[in-house]
């Protein structure tokens, strides 16, 4: 690495990814998976939508949203992604060219967001069991059955990346196989005039967008497992690409069967009731086969989120940010204290409601999203030299033209939040404006050790001439 008239010359494409070589990589297709569990895991929790704006909305939705929002997410996970694989993933994105302060807020609000995320698991796979065992619809058993569901998949986390990988692949193909048989069941009983049924005066477009925008986000979560993927270059790329056909597939096919072969009536899509409907279409056992589907189904998007979520708060540790206790990995590879931190934030958010939930999330992950969006932005600026292993065929005025129609989107979004959102979603990014200077604080104090990995590249030393530096 040099300097070429004066500009750092970068090279981060080079570098081999910071990882402990004797722990299994994650191959490509694991990592579709876990990308397809971190963004969507089927369509379950998609049912909103047709209750906040009928079927052509919901159905135009999922067809449009994908091409404003997660083909630019995707494509910009995949460049960004491929140029720093490591665990600090997007935290290292903004660090690098925005400084490490706007770093650490990075890391704050898209750990906060993935954690209440993570909440809404264990409340989509008992919504979805109650119907069937109503004893789980509140009091002990439904707290007694949330902390099991935590424990076991915690443990899960624990033993490995890569045992993650395949049971995301085993559980991906029980939870889509019954939307499949259901919409074959389905046809004789389709009318497709059911899905052009719209009424824009009584659209909820706050439940509308929040609805979208929950289902089609979070693909820049797998950014923080590239240290752990074999030849993320390649690979990494590949995987997005045939996640994104995955999720937006598994989305309609369902959503166009429900529609089209069952009449409508709007109050009754919530939570669950795609095991009404397949009840209605094939009888008790599709039922029961979508219900199962479903609990599946919440136990891949679980781990796939604790996944990322805790392998983020490594990087963070590997880069200074945190403590360097974070940085402590188990002999299957995992951040053991990570994964602590994780569920036990999933626990204490458990007990809010699944809306609740989806609208606190939307507003932080926004935040996060717009950082990311000017990090893209700046160092395909001021680093157009920089090696890029997936690079986005367009130039600099073609990379802000792709971030603009998602930053509309954003602020719809924001737009539309309700005043508790607000409040309680400001106040914690005031905690993470102040958490940083803190942790400086206690670390120039030495009150607790903190450490930079010395096999990771410096972010911040090209202008003093450091071989290893990544950005000046």
């Amino acid at each position: 690495m040099g300097e070429c008239n004066g500009d750092a010359y970068v090279s981060v494409g080079e570098l081999d990814s910071p990882r402990i070589d004797n722990f299994k990589k994650v191959s490509l297709l694991p990592l579709v998976f876990l990308i397809f569990y971190e963004v969507s895991g089927g369509p379950f929790g998609v049912e909103d939508s047709v209750q906040a704006a009928g079927p052509l909305l919901a159905l135009l939705g999922f067809l449009v949203f994908p091409l404003i929002w997660s083909v630019p997410e995707a494509l910009i996970t995949a460049e960004m992604g491929t140029m720093f694989p490591e665990a600090g993933g997007y935290v290292v994105w903004v660090s690098s060219a925005l400084g490490p302060y706007w770093g650490f807020q990075q890391g704050w609000m898209k750990w906060l967001s993935g954690v209440i995320d993570n909440a809404l698991y264990p409340v989509l796979f008992l919504d979805y069991l109650k119907s069937g065992i109503p004893a789980l619809g509140g009091g002990l058993p439904r707290i007694i059955a949330v902390l099991v569901l935590t424990s076991v998949l915690t443990y899960m986390n624990y033993r490995g990346l890569a045992i993650v990988g395949w049971a995301a692949v085993l559980l991906g193909v029980f939870s889509l196989t019954p939307f499949v048989v259901m919409g074959l069941v389905a046809i004789p009983k389709l009318q497709p005039s059911r899905w052009l049924v719209v009424n824009l005066q009584s659209v909820d477009w706050n439940l509308y967008l929040n609805t979208l925008f929950w289902n089609l986000n979070y693909w820049d979560s797998i950014s923080t497992l590239a240290g752990e993927v074999e030849n993320p270059k390649k690979t990494l790329p590949k995987a997005l690409f045939c996640a994104l056909i995955l999720v937006v597939v598994g989305y309609l096919f369902p959503l166009l069967t429900g529609t089209g072969a069952v009449p409508l009536n709007r109050e009754l899509w919530t939570d669950g009731y795609f095991s009404d409907i397949a009840k209605i279409i094939g009888g008790v056992w599709l039922r029961w086969w979508i219900q199962g589907a479903a609990a599946m189904s919440n136990m891949g998007m679980f781990v796939a989120e604790m996944s990322s979520d805790s392998f983020q708060l490594l990087g963070m540790a590997e880069r200074g940010m945190l403590p360097e206790f974070f940085a402590k990995r188990s002999r299957y590879g995992t951040p053991v204290i990570g994964i602590l931190f994780s569920a036990s934030g999933v626990l204490f958010l458990s007990w809010l409601s699944f809306q609740e939930i989806v609208a606190a999330e939307n507003f932080l992950y926004c935040f996060g999203m717009i950082l990311e969006f000017l990090s893209f932005i700046r160092l395909r600026v001021k680093y157009p030299a920089a090696s890029r292993p997936y690079k986005i065929p367009v130039g600099t005025v073609g990379a802000i033209l792709l971030c603009i129609p998602p930053t509309i989107l954003i602020c719809t979004v924001l737009a539309f939040s309700t005043l508790k959102v607000v409040v309680v979603s400001v106040g914690a990014i005031m905690i993470g404006l102040v958490m940083q200077p803190c942790l400086m604080y206690v670390e120039k104090k030495k009150w607790i050790k903190f450490s930079t990995s010395t096999d990771l590249p410096d972010l911040h030393g090209a202008n003093q001439g450091s071989v290893n530096s990544v950005i000046d």
